[in-house]
C-alpha cells in the first residue's frame, strides 16, 4: 500500500503536471513546426538549390540524406521556439516577482538598506568592497 501513495504522491506534484501538459502542447505544437519545415523552409531551400528535393546531391547509393537535414532543421526550429517561449517565461516571472516585491515594500514592511553602487558602471557592489567587480575601478570608501 506505500507504493500506491508514493505514487499518488508523484503524480499529484505540480512538475510532473506541468510536463504532461508540455508534453501534450509539444505534441500540438510538432504538427506547426512540420508545416514550417516542409511547407516553407524546405521550398525555399528547393528555389534556392534549384532542385526538387531538399538535397539531391546528398542521396547517396539509395539513401536520402535530405530527409536527415530536414528532421535536424525541425529539431532546431523546434529547440529555438521552446527556448524563446521559456527566456519569455522566466523574463515575466522576474518582473511579476519585482513587482511583488515593490507592493511588499509599499506595505510598511521594512525594507533592507540599498546596496552600494559603483560610481563609474552604475553596477551593485557588495558594502565595504574596495573595487568594483564588474569594471575593475577603485572604490573610494
Amino acid at each position: 500500500m506505500k507504493i500506491v501513495d508514493e505514487f499518488k504522491e508523484f503524480i499529484a506534484r505540480g512538475n510532473v503536471m506541468d510536463m504532461a501538459v508540455g508534453i501534450i502542447v509539444g505534441g500540438a505544437f510538432t504538427s506547426i513546426v512540420n508545416s514550417l519545415v516542409n511547407d516553407i523552409i524546405t521550398p525555399v531551400i528547393q528555389l534556392v538549390t534549384g532542385g526538387n528535393s531538399l538535397a539531391p546531391s546528398l542521396v547517396i547509393a539509395g539513401v536520402n540524406f535530405g530527409n536527415f537535414i530536414g528532421q535536424v532543421i525541425n529539431f532546431l526550429i523546434i529547440a529555438l521556439v521552446v527556448f524563446l517561449m521559456i527566456k519569455g517565461i522566466n523574463t515575466m516571472r522576474d518582473k511579476m516577482e519585482a513587482l511583488a516585491g515593490r507592493k511588499a515594500e509599499g506595505d510598511g514592511a521594512e525594507s533592507a538598506p540599498a546596496a552600494p553602487t559603483c560610481p563609474y558602471c552604475l553596477e551593485e557592489v557588495k558594502p565595504g568592497a574596495t573595487r568594483c567587480p564588474h569594471c575593475g575601478e577603485r572604490i573610494e570608501a
